[in-house]
């Protein structure tokens, strides 16, 4: 299966300049003008109340897919458990790793440390909609994990299915020359649709906010088992590369 393209999001200047402020404005805009709003605010604080109700239902290893600026990293390692997460923005790495918690700036369609051993994967903060093809990621998650592992994702507050091309763009206009790629809002029923190879673990609702929990039936391809967070934070003294958990500056 052809991994998605990431490039857009990677090289997304709103998406950085928001990260280095701590706050939007920040959108993404539909090619009918439509604007979601991203809640920077919230992603750049620490882990809040139900971030951490979330992650207290987390198991074993961690791995968080589309990290960005690592709130919730953080508060794993700082919980002292094996996590890192993946993200294809350096300044979300590069922030992540400024919170002490370990980070790649790699796709999630990419090879990944682990591959086929973590006990859980996070797809927060509406990254079920990564790649703009919920089957395909839901394959690739299911790859990552251990047998019988842990998949919380967070889905989209209404019941909706909607694959879109979007920009990231700030208080102006955003061009409309090039930046566009694949995106999905997901409700829960759509989720659960894709996930029939999944066992239903659970689905809940907190601070207006929905998830769902699902566990893997059949053995994934695996691969190494994941490193420990001591070695994964090792990675940092390594001169940079495409692999690196560091952002080039």
């Amino acid at each position: 299966m052809s991994a998605p393209p990431v490039t857009a999001w990677a090289g997304a200047d709103p998406y950085a300049a928001a990260l280095r402020a701590g706050c939007g404005p920040l959108f993404l805009r539909r090619a009918d003008g439509w604007l979601l709003p991203l809640d920077v605010e919230r992603w750049c604080a620490g882990a809040d109340p139900v971030d951490r109700t979330v992650l207290d239902r987390c198991e074993g290893a961690v791995l968080d897919v589309g990290c960005g600026p690592g709130r919730l990293v953080a508060e794993l390692a700082g919980r002292g458990r094996t996590v890192l997460g993946v993200d294809v923005s350096a300044a979300a790495v590069d922030h992540t790793v400024r919170l002490g918690g370990p980070a790649l700036r790699r796709s999630v369609f990419e090879t990944l440390p682990g591959e086929g051993r973590w006990d859980t994967v996070l797809l927060m903060d509406g990254n079920v909609g990564i790649g703009g093809d919920p089957r395909a990621l839901l394959h690739r998650t299911a790859q990552l994990l251990r047998p019988g592992g842990l998949l919380i994702a967070e889905t989209a507050p209404a019941d909706i299915h909607e694959v879109v091309r979007v920009q990231l763009v700030g208080a102006g206009p955003g061009p409309d020359d090039g930046g566009a790629f694949p995106w999905a809002r997901v409700g829960t029923p759509a989720l659960l649709r894709y996930a029939r190879d999944w066992e239903r673990a659970g689905q809940w609702t907190a601070g207006g906010r929905r998830f769902v929990a699902l566990r893997t039936r059949t053995a994934s391809s695996s691969a190494e088992p994941p490193k420990s967070t001591a070695e994964i934070s090792s990675q940092r003294t390594r001169k940079p590369s495409a692999d690196r958990p560091v952002a080039e500056r």
